[in-house]
């Protein structure tokens, strides 16, 4: 089995014009399968040579057998031709291009764009493009990964982001990383001149969503039981009920208070040892749980997660009679929380 390269790996291969002849590019988390077969159709071929030597099919509508006699032939006036299957999931009888796999065309390069799940690792089709190309696999982040790849994504465009900006995006979009870069992209934007860092400002301004009432603010008032900054963050999501969903408010607070369990657990109670714990990234997400530990202890903690559960099931109409609305039922569960 060959050595599982990275995304940023392979992204650096391509870049440099290093090729594999075969790569299986499949997972749940379509933005880096996308990222990556873009960059090879921006990569290996240059314009001149697209016309005769690109070949672009969808698995749907395509068949291996054609795809097989295309991968075979050879490029015309280029060292490459470049043949990407895309959607590779609804091409049927997939398996038998193990016909062109077991001997493929130093001068074809083959992508298979896989989506939504990964190819069965135990067929031979798979064990073979391991061996002899590259096969990668694109796994969902989790959210507590969203800022550093929010961070990273912005570095690689020469602008940096404020660390509240970046709680603010993951607490909104969630690991949503297609829809994450359109909102930076547009940030990127609406940067004033001679400005390279986004700030919570600017997207409040641009994108809607409030600096001071979100769900990284009600997390941090939960944590020092504010009463009085909760309240006013929930009567503000009551109001604008559309932008503020009940169901990300609580899948932000089940984290924070199943995490807070964890620490809970530690020995070592120190901020780097919950950093490294948690895999937070910036102290200041690290904050809010210091100051929760010496509020709400394990006991407590663990009611908090079960009362999170129940309002989540109310919110499906669980449960729920007489009917409570999503707004009261949020005002509830964080009244029961801080009492």
């Amino acid at each position: 089995m060959a050595k599982k390269l990275t995304f940023e790996e392979i992204k650096g291969s391509i870049i440099n014009k290093k090729f594999s002849s075969v790569y299986l590019l499949q997972g749940e988390e379509s933005y880096f399968i996308d990222q990556l077969t873009d960059l090879l159709l921006e990569n290996v071929l240059e314009d001149s040579e697209r016309d005769f030597n690109q070949t672009m099919v969808y698995g749907v509508d395509a068949n291996v057998a054609n795809i097989i006699n295309v991968a075979k032939r050879y490029p015309m006036m280029s060292k490459y031709q470049l043949v990407v299957v895309k959607e590779a999931q609804a091409l049927k009888q997939i398996d038998e291009l193990i016909h062109y796999v077991n001997n493929p065309l130093k001068s074809t390069i083959l992508v298979l764009n896989y989506k939504n799940g990964k190819m069965d690792g135990r067929k031979k089709l798979s064990s073979t493009i391991d061996k002899v190309g590259i096969l990668f696999e694109a796994k969902r982040i989790y959210e507590n990964k969203i800022p550093a790849f929010i961070s990273s994504y912005l570095q690689d465009k020469q602008v940096t982001i404020e660390p509240k900006a970046a709680q603010m995006m993951t607490d909104f979009l969630g690991n949503k990383l297609s829809q994450i870069c359109n909102e930076l992209d547009k940030l990127i934007i609406y940067l004033p001149e001679n400005q390279k860092r986004i700030t919570p400002e600017l997207i409040e301004q641009n994108i809607g969503i409030s600096k001071d009432f979100n769900n990284f603010e009600l997390q941090s008032a939960l944590a020092s039981r504010d009463i009085v900054k909760a309240n006013r963050i929930i009567n503000y999501f009551d109001k604008n009920a559309k932008n503020n969903p009940l169901l990300m408010s609580l899948s932000v607070l089940y984290n924070f208070f199943s995490n807070l369990m964890i620490c809970h657990f530690q020995a070592n109670k120190s901020e780097s040892q919950l950093m490294n714990v948690l895999g937070l990234r910036f102290d200041f997400q690290v904050t809010d749980y210091i100051h929760a530990l010496k509020i709400y202890s394990p006991t407590k903690t663990m009611q908090i997660v079960e009362l999170i559960r129940l309002s989540d099931a109310k919110s499906k109409g669980v449960g729920n009679a007489p009917a409570t609305d999503n707004g009261q039922l949020l005002r509830e569960l964080t009244y029961k929380i801080m009492h």
